[in-house]
C-alpha cells in the first residue's frame, strides 16, 4: 500500500477528481491511501436529487460548494475540521459492501487514541452511539474505492443547517435531530490535536512506522496533476453533474429499506411510464439509469413492470434491495 499526498488542496472538485484519477489509472496495480480536507462543502451521493438534499438558501448565503461524488450513499457536510480518507484498490469480489474491511484501520487508530469508536449499522462509525464518520463505496471495471469522513472538529451547526434530512431517515433511526446523533472526535480526546496531527497519527498506525517520513508514497507527476485538473473541469465543476435537470413527475414513491432509502419518480401519461428517475442513498454497483431505461415506455401496471425487469439483477443496481421489494414500492 502507498500513500498519495494531495498537497494540502481543499477544493472538493479537485480532491474528488484526484480520487477518480487514482482509481482509473492505478487502482488495480496496488492499494493506495488518500487523505484530503475540503473547504466548507456538501458532497452529494451519486444517486441523490441535489436540490432536495440541501438547504439551498443557507448554502448560497454561506458560499458552500456543492459537488456530487461517484459513490452512492447520502449527502455529507465537509469543512476544515473534517478529515476524509479513501482506500483505492482492486475489487476482488469480496470487498464491495464490506465496510468493516476498510474502516477497521480507522477504528483501531481511534481506539489507540482512547476513542472507543466502532462500526455500527450499514456504514457509520460511532462513539457512544453518536456518529463520527460516514462511509461510501464505488466500484468500476474491477477497481474500487472505499472512502469516509472523520469528524475531528467540524462545525456541527453547519451540518444541521446545510442539509435537509428526510423525515423517513429520522423515523427509521429513532432520532430527534442530526444534532443529537453526531459528534466530533475531539470531544473524546484528552488533548486537542489539529487535523494535520490527526492525519499523521493515522498514517503512522496504518503503515506501522514511527515517523511519517518512512510512509511509502506515490508521488504524483506534473502530468498526473494536469489530468486531475482536466477531470475536475469536465465532471466535478460541471453543473449538469452536480445538480442536473430534475424533470417534474406525477407519481412519487419512496421507502427507507434496511439497505438504503429509495425514491422513485414516475411521469405517467395515458397509462405509460414516459419518464423514470430513481434517487436514494443506496450502494449499488451498476448504473441506476439501466433500471430507469427499462421502465421507460412500459405500461404502469404490475405485470408490465415485472416483465420489463425480467432478467435484471435489481440488487446489483440498488444494493441488497430485492426485485420484489422494488416492484412493491413502485406499484
Amino acid at each position: 500500500m502507498k500513500f498519495i499526498d494531495n498537497k494540502g488542496i481543499t477544493d472538493p472538485s479537485i480532491n474528488l477528481a484526484l480520487e477518480e484519477y487514482v482509481l482509473t489509472n492505478f487502482g488495480e496495480q496496488d492499494t493506495y491511501l488518500l487523505f484530503y480536507v475540503n473547504e466548507p462543502s456538501i458532497i452529494i451521493g451519486r444517486n441523490q436529487n441535489t436540490v432536495e438534499e440541501i438547504n439551498t438558501q443557507y448554502v448560497d448565503e454561506n458560499g458552500i460548494k456543492v459537488v456530487r461524488r461517484l459513490s452512492g450513499g447520502g449527502a455529507v457536510y465537509h469543512d476544515e475540521g473534517n478529515l476524509n480518507f479513501s482506500f483505492i484498490t482492486k475489487d476482488d469480489g469480496n470487498s464491495f459492501q464490506n465496510f468493516a474491511k476498510f474502516t477497521q484501520p480507522m477504528v483501531d487508530a481511534l481506539n489507540k487514541l482512547g476513542v472507543p469508536a466502532e462500526l455500527k449499522g450499514r456504514n457509520d462509525l460511532t462513539v457512544e452511539g453518536r456518529k463520527i464518520s460516514g462511509n461510501a463505496m464505488y466500484s468500476t471495471k474491477g477497481k474500487m474505492f472505499s472512502h469516509g469522513t472523520l469528524m475531528l472538529d467540524s462545525e456541527i451547526e453547519n451540518v444541521v443547517s446545510a442539509l435537509n434530512v428526510r423525515k423517513e431517515k429520522i423515523e427509521s433511526k429513532g432520532i430527534k435531530s442530526i444534532r443529537s446523533r453526531v459528534a466530533n472526535i475531539s470531544e473524546f480526546l484528552e488533548n486537542k490535536i489539529t487535523v494535520e496531527q490527526f492525519k499523521e497519527i493515522i498514517l503512522q498506525y496504518v503503515f506501522h512506522v514511527d515517523d511519517i517520513i518512512d510512509v511509502p508514497r506515490y508521488e504524483l507527476s506534473e502530468e498526473d496533476w494536469e489530468n486531475v485538473h482536466q477531470i475536475s473541469r469536465e465532471r466535478y465543476q460541471n453543473w449538469e453533474w452536480n445538480y442536473g435537470k430534475s424533470p417534474s413527475f406525477n407519481i412519487q414513491e419512496s421507502y427507507k429499506f434496511d439497505a438504503g432509502f429509495v425514491d422513485v419518480r414516475l411521469d405517467v401519461k395515458k397509462g405509460i411510464i414516459e419518464n423514470c428517475k430513481i434517487y436514494g442513498d443506496f450502494f449499488g454497483v451498476g448504473e441506476i439509469s439501466v433500471i430507469e431505461d427499462k421502465l421507460t415506455g412500459v405500461r404502469h401496471n404490475r405485470q408490465a413492470i415485472e416483465e420489463a425487469l425480467a432478467g435484471v439483477d435489481v440488487p446489483h443496481y440498488l444494493g441488497r434491495i430485492s426485485k420484489e421489494d422494488f416492484v412493491n414500492l413502485i406499484y
